[in-house]
């Protein structure tokens, strides 16, 4: 119903534009054809002329951006309640059945790792609406440490794997080194955790029922270290491969409409990465085809 509202209040203000400049063209020629012998009126007029389109064109544009960002915001705030009302709500329910019901000790342990699995997850959305506060904001400032890039991204699989009871063929993790040094990176340890789990997550969330994602840490050369992270999933229009890092963007596809999330993942990896003087870009052949995401890293 919003999204329908808001369609209507851009599609009023385009055609007002639309009118109010058809109206000033028409009046601005009949004043010349009127008044073609007035040669510095018809300079001045002129002028003013491209100075009142300029305006309502501006103006419009102004009007119809700020309506869009309105209904990205109202799309966010909706997922971050359903994000947040979900765990919520199955923590609730498993202590309502704890404190009514005799369990015995197997199905409590169950329970326990269900409520720890959730708390998790409500954690994980608190923590990106921070962290994309923060970068928003310009807030905080880069740790400056050295950082095994490799046994970071190889830990962040391992987690990955246990998050989503993946076996190893499902997330398959390798590494391409030079000489057998460690690819290490100066930055942030906890924010470059950042921006693989949430690429990781992504990758499994938006693999569909099979998932076959593969994580790779290559050495491109002595400036440079590049992780990828490769999925067989939905892939993505190639339209769509630079709007995906904006902030609150979701790919609006009906076969997607299961898949939660906040808009949030990719806006956050593309920030910390610019941050640490690097750059992320996806790749996919389209729809269907599965996606690759890569990000490259200075070294130390």
């Amino acid at each position: 119903m919003h999204v329908t509202s808001r369609r209507t209040s851009v599609a009023f203000f385009i055609t007002l534009g639309a009118c109010l400049v058809a109206l000033t063209v028409a009046l601005n020629v009949g004043w010349v054809l009127l008044n073609w012998r007035e040669v510095a009126l018809l300079v001045f007029g002129i002028v003013f002329f491209i100075a009142i389109i300029g305006g309502l064109i501006l103006n419009t544009v102004f009007l119809v951006r700020e309506i869009r960002l309105n209904e990205k915001h109202d799309s966010f705030i909706d997922a971050v309640t359903h994000e947040l009302k979900t765990p919520i709500a199955s923590i609730r329910l498993y202590l309502e059945t704890l404190k009514t019901r005799e369990v015995d000790e197997a199905r409590r342990r169950e329970f326990y790792d269900v409520m720890l699995a959730d708390n998790d997850q409500l954690l994980n959305t608190v923590e990106q609406v921070l962290r994309a506060g923060r970068i928003h904001h310009r807030r905080g400032t880069l740790h400056k440490d050295l950082v095994d890039l490799g046994a970071l991204v190889r830990e962040c699989s391992e987690l990955a794997r246990a998050r989503y009871h993946l076996d190893a063929a499902a997330l398959q993790y390798s590494a391409k080194v030079v000489d057998g040094k460690p690819s290490t990176v100066v930055g942030d340890d906890e924010e470059l955790r950042a921006v693989v789990t949430n690429l990781l997550d992504n990758a499994v969330k938006y693999s569909g029922p099979e998932v076959q994602v593969s994580v790779e840490v290559e050495d491109l050369n002595n400036k440079h270290v590049a992780v990828r992270v490769k999925d067989e999933g939905v892939g993505i229009a190639r339209d769509q491969l630079n709007r995906i890092f904006k902030r609150f963007y979701r790919i609006q596809r009906r076969d997607l409409m299961r898949v939660k999330g906040t808009g949030l993942g990719l806006f956050i990896v593309r920030s910390i990465v610019k941050k640490h003087r690097g750059r992320v870009f996806a790749e996919s052949a389209g729809e269907g085809h599965g996606s690759t995401f890569t990000i490259q890293l200075p070294r130390a």
